[in-house]
């Protein structure tokens, strides 16, 4: 599963935020929790833009950060009935603490559209609102108990922790531990491919082999491979510290940004992991990120993703699990693996084409409301026409999202367009007329 859907300044100089969340319960109450640098007066700055605009909080709480030494985490409630300026002290807590408000939704009569990046740059301001930081591992992990496998994990978040947009991603030098542990991966894997993975995927490989340092002696790095992709599809990769939230993960594939992990899985268990490790990301992912239809189809299910409701994401989500992670196509008479949690995994690329699983057609309305297990094989799977096919249907699913615009990927100006007036409208019609213009006299050169 990808890093970000399976577990497989003036003021602003002083009022440093990691991170910056809120919902609603069920009484309508307005809930945050945010993050402040342990310096004199900081929290007095942030609380004054709530006391600037009336609004009171009914409650708050402090504790020292988890995850960042030498900051403070502050969990407030606010009084719904105060709340008219909310807005903008949202807007004032994104500026001036650079977090990152997920959505606002204060009760569930008024419509609201949960905020989401309109420019590529703006992926900065929840990379890493994460869900978990490097070295925090469950306790049933194969490297909870083992001291310097959590220091290197920290390692590895410590540096997408500090990536920003544009900036190249640093190399790492692997240990000959982790080398190893990746070969044995590589190896088992490579032997399944011919005979099971989709054509796709099979005709990259050998690509990245030759190109990206795709070896089994070689763990090829996040930088060079993100190039390549970029020169194939304009897909990128973006070093992630630890899980992102669906919204949030679904809204970079939007960019065609694929946020991806950079540590391996414990030595111990070179065949299991427990969350998604370069393994699952560089042999499962990356192939078809190459593909230029798998792509579109990537991209759509994030484009459908931006300004959705809640309830449409998680069932964005599930469509992405059952495809982009599990999912099989037809190729000819056969079945074909297409899911990087299939291309990842040597057990279940086996049981994945086995008469065990039961098979479903890819239909995104019945796809979405399906229930799967994270930590064992799937007992089902839906397999797709063809890409091309699945990429229609995903089109047609979004199409009933309830959102009052529709939207549009500008790839030279790497932003988010909303169609919301006719302005953008003609500009969109303009750019299709071109579009058009050049097919027409291409076909007629053809003739």
């Amino acid at each position: 599963m990808d890093a970000g859907l399976r577990p497989e300044n003036g003021e602003q100089s002083s009022l440093t935020s990691s991170y910056l969340e809120e919902q609603t319960n069920k009484s309508g109450v307005l809930s945050c929790i945010f993050s402040l640098k342990e310096e004199v007066g900081a929290l007095a700055k942030a609380l004054r833009l709530f006391e600037g605009k009336g609004i009171n909080l009914t409650h708050i709480e402090s504790r020292p950060s988890r995850k960042n030494k030498g900051q403070y985490e502050f969990f407030i409630r606010i009084d719904p009935a105060s709340s008219k300026d909310l807005d903008e002290v949202v807007n004032d807590l994104r500026t001036q603490i650079s977090g990152q408000v997920h959505e606002l939704t204060r009760n569930k009569e008024k419509d609201t559209v949960p905020w989401f990046p309109n420019d590529i740059q703006d992926l900065d301001r929840f990379a890493n609102q994460i869900l978990s930081y490097g070295s925090e591992l469950d306790a049933d992990h194969p490297g909870f108990t083992d001291p310097q496998y959590r220091a290197r994990r920290k390692e590895f978040a410590d540096i997408a922790y500090n990536y920003r947009h544009g900036q190249p991603i640093p190399n790492v030098e692997y240990t000959a531990e982790e080398k190893a542990t990746w070969g044995t991966v590589f190896k088992e894997l490579k032997t399944l491919y011919p005979t099971h993975a989709c054509r796709e995927h099979n005709r990259v490989f050998p690509l990245l082999e030759k190109y990206c340092g795709y070896r089994e002696d070689n763990i090829p790095q996040l930088e060079d491979i993100s190039r390549y992709l970029q020169s194939c599809t304009g897909f990128r990769l973006r070093p992630v510290a630890g899980l992102l939230s669906s919204r949030d993960f679904l809204a970079g594939l939007a960019f065609r940004v694929f946020h991806s992990t950079q540590y391996i899985r414990h030595g111990s268990k070179p065949m299991y992991t427990p969350e998604p490790d370069i393994c699952h990301e560089l042999l499962g992912h990356v192939p078809l990120f190459a593909d230029p239809s798998f792509a579109q189809f990537s991209q759509e299910i994030g484009l459908a993703s931006l300004g959705a409701p809640d309830e449409y994401v998680e069932k964005l989500a599930t469509v992405y699990w059952f495809t982009v992670e599990f999912g099989l196509c037809k190729q000819g008479n056969e079945i074909k693996a297409y899911g990087a949690g299939l291309l990842s995994s040597f057990g279940e690329l086996q049981y994945c084409l086995t008469d065990k699983p039961k098979l479903q057609p890819f239909e995104p309305e019945k796809t979405s409301l399906q229930k799967y297990p994270i930590t064992e094989f799937q007992p089902v799977y839906f397999v797709a026409e063809s890409f091309e096919d699945a990429k229609e249907k995903v089109r047609k699913f979004a199409s009933i999202i309830p959102r009052p615009f529709s939207v549009h990927y500008n790839a030279y100006t790497q932003s988010i367009e909303v169609l919301d007036n006719t302005h953008q409208l003609k500009n969109l019609a303009n750019t299709i007329n071109g579009e058009m213009s050049i097919l027409c006299n291409a076909l007629q050169k053809m003739k």
